[in-house]
């Protein structure tokens, strides 16, 4: 399977460069993978989609302020992107302008050592205040890249979920960025069930597949924690599922689902499924040919060509049902991407 196959054009004006100036304002493509039948709608209204009983399931990560602007001892300047530390190894970091190892680089005062530099332009790094703290204390969002612009104050808040909790991811958690207090209230009193894991969106998220063949490519680790009241509402559905019986083959089925909001969430509910750990290392690489043992419905945003993301979505959908929604949401207009449009798989 060669990562060469799942492509398609993705014209720049499509890239979403800034938040809607209203959250949630954005547009749904709902999907039948059974059918691959669209419907156009609006985000505002997916409680349209979602039936009592279901068990919409969010991703509370919070993204640190992680892009960081230092200098060497000569003043040349050089920028971090602090990345997410799994147990006691060193900080990690992303850069941008040339390093190497034993380099000292200062900010605000703070002096930073790159004590390795690992390649892919990643370096290890050791400092006196830890670098997460000085992130928190004097850095910005860390946009991706492709948006080709610095943050702005309106960033600081909307690269940014509504209910974010848990403070360490250097991403984030893109689906969930057009959702609203007012449709989650919405959900709600139709009778879905909200529940939360975390997952740390990681160093995986910013790095392309280098590989040919979509089987060589290798995920990094990101840490995760799935809480009790979380797993026992999967259990619960997955009763219901056997007692129910045989799904329906379209989006308003009446049987309750579990929907996961982004492909953070699918990835950390299929890592439980496949190793029954509910907190750890997640390192899951999911692409088309893949089994899905608890993930009925996804909410999740249009992704870049070749990426990991879309070959998650590939395996869900269907690449052939995926690449033709692709191709209609270009044609109708759609905003692509981290600030883009979103799509329901179901």
């Amino acid at each position: 399977m060669l990562v060469s196959d799942y492509n398609y054009d993705l014209p720049e004006e499509r890239i979403a460069k800034f938040p809607p100036e209203e959250r949630g304002s954005t547009r749904l493509l709902v999907l039948s993978r059974k059918t691959g039948e669209i419907k156009d709608s609006f985000y505002r209204n997916l409680d349209e989609f979602l039936n009592p009983g279901d068990v919409l399931i969010l991703n509370d990560t919070r993204v640190m302020q992680s892009r960081l602007f230092c200098e060497l001892p000569d003043g040349r300047k050089r920028e971090l992107v602090v990345l997410e530390k799994h147990g006691n190894e060193p900080q990690r970091v992303m850069y941008r302008g040339k390093l190497h190892d034993n380099d000292e680089l200062f900010t605000h005062g703070e002096k930073i050592i790159i004590t390795k530099i690992l390649g892919n332009g990643i370096a290890e790094t050791q400092s006196e205040t830890p670098l997460v703290e000085l992130a928190e204390k004097y850095g910005t969002v860390p946009l991706p890249p492709y948006l080709h612009r610095d943050a702005t104050a309106s960033d600081k808040k909307r690269y940014q979920t509504v209910w974010a909790k848990n403070m360490g991811s250097a991403a984030a958690p893109t689906a969930s960025l057009n959702m609203t207090d007012a449709l989650l209230d919405k959900l709600h009193r139709k009778g879905v069930v909200i529940k939360y894991l975390t997952l740390h969106v990681g160093l995986g998220t910013f790095l392309p597949m280098r590989t040919d063949k979509v089987e060589d490519h290798h995920m990094h680790s990101e840490w995760f924690y799935i809480p009790e009241d979380t797993l026992s509402e999967i259990k619960r559905i997955q009763h219901e599922q056997v007692v129910v019986g045989a799904k329906s083959e379209n989006c308003q089925q009446n049987q309750p689902r579990i929907v996961a909001l982004g492909t953070t969430v699918a990835r950390t509910l299929e890592y439980y499924a496949k190793t029954g750990k509910t907190e750890g290392e997640d390192d899951i690489f999911i692409y088309p040919g893949f089994e899905f043992k608890i993930v009925d419905a996804l909410v999740t945003n249009f992704h870049a060509p070749k990426s990991t993301v879309l070959m998650l979505a590939s395996a869900f959908a269907g690449w052939d049902h995926l690449k033709n929604a692709y191709d209609h949401a270009v044609s109708e207009k759609y905003n692509f991407l981290s600030y883009g449009d979103s799509m329901f798989i179901c």
